[in-house]
């Protein structure tokens, strides 16, 4: 006789364009729920998990016992509530302000988590939370309502858990009445090369990220091609052949007009990836940036993963660089599983 096993469930909020659900589904969840304001991102969301629910509005306006009636939870049988609430406030990439208002969206996920009581919660976000009055506060309530902390909030570097960029992250995992371990760190990186080095030439791979034309000026491709293979950048040229712009920079900015390595590890992957301006960008040795495929690649989403061509270039380069890497969550998100099945919750 056949038994079903019944999968652990899990509802994901702010899920953009899918990362996080993506992590957990690879560990063995069943997202059964996401909630995401901005539409453009949901279409790529449903491309690949066509069976959650999903929620497109402001979350301030959810009433989270409305949804967790619609999805016919009781109070304590969701077996994880997981999220990354918008970071911009407390990025370092660009200008932090702790004052943006949507810093306070991580009290949204606290919301949530009250109304559903889940067995287990899951928060991942930037660096910059860590270092905030905002994620004490969530400490101290999770504590309050019989959640322990463990070891985090903590801030790892997701590339010593197999994705091939540098990209430090806060992760935050409790478990009523029981810490969380978290995942241990692998002793080896992913390289470049072993993320995106068999990819075909853009233009003949039948994937419309990885073909998606790349336009530059007859005067930036030139400039381009001076930069040295497998790592150089600007800095490399003489000064005298450097953009005005970046004669202005000074010592910052050293990764703009940048080459990857193929032999290291990526710098972190932005929303601002497939611009060669904006970063350390440039392929190791293709005259050229990166494309939307590789920048998701080295994201570690699978290379079946789809996103919807709606908004352009600009957008899905967005939604890439914002994402969450699955691979990390999955890591995660395995010591998450055991926890459930140790404590037979």
């Amino acid at each position: 006789m056949n038994i079903k096993i019944c999968k652990p469930t899990a509802v994901d909020l702010f899920c953009g364009c899918g990362g996080l659900t993506e992590g957990l589904k690879q560990a063995g969840f069943n997202v059964v729920g996401a909630v995401e304001c901005n539409i453009v991102f949901v279409r790529t969301y449903k491309l690949n998990h066509k069976k959650v629910r999903v929620w497109v509005d402001d979350i301030k306006k959810l009433d989270p016992k409305k949804i967790r009636q619609k999805l016919q939870f009781k109070k304590g049988d969701l077996d994880l509530m997981a999220g990354c609430p918008p970071c911009q406030g407390f990025s370092t990439v660009g200008t932090k302000n702790v004052n943006d208002k949507r810093n306070d969206l991580v009290f949204e996920w606290l919301r949530f988590v009250k109304e559903f009581e889940p067995k287990t919660v899951m928060m991942e976000n930037v660096k910059g939370l860590y270092e905030d009055k905002r994620i004490t506060i969530i400490v101290e309530e999770l504590n309050k309502i019989g959640y322990k902390t463990g070891e985090t909030p903590k801030v790892l570097n997701v590339a010593d858990y197999g994705v091939p960029q540098r990209r430090k992250r806060m992760i935050l995992l409790a478990g009523k009445e029981k810490f969380i371990e978290l995942a241990k760190r692998k002793s080896k990186t992913k390289t470049v090369r072993q993320a995106i080095g068999n990819l075909p030439l853009p233009g003949n791979s039948d994937d419309k990220i990885h073909d998606y034309p790349e336009k530059r000026s007859a005067k930036v491709m030139r400039w381009i091609e001076k930069i040295p293979k497998n790592g150089g950048s600007y800095r490399n040229l003489k000064y005298a052949r450097q953009l005005p712009c970046h004669k202005r920079l000074g010592g910052g900015f050293k990764d703009i007009y940048g080459r990857m390595k193929w032999d290291d590890i990526s710098p972190t992957i932005t929303g601002g990836c497939t611009n060669p301006s904006k970063g350390r960008f440039l392929h190791p040795e293709q005259n050229r940036a990166i494309t939307m495929r590789e920048a998701a690649l080295i994201q570690a989403f699978p290379a079946s993963y789809k996103f919807s061509l709606i908004g352009g270039k600009g957008v899905i380069s967005s939604m890439i660089g914002n994402a969450l890497p699955p691979l990390f969550i999955k890591k995660h998100a395995n010591k998450i599983i055991k926890h459930l099945k140790e404590n037979h919750v």
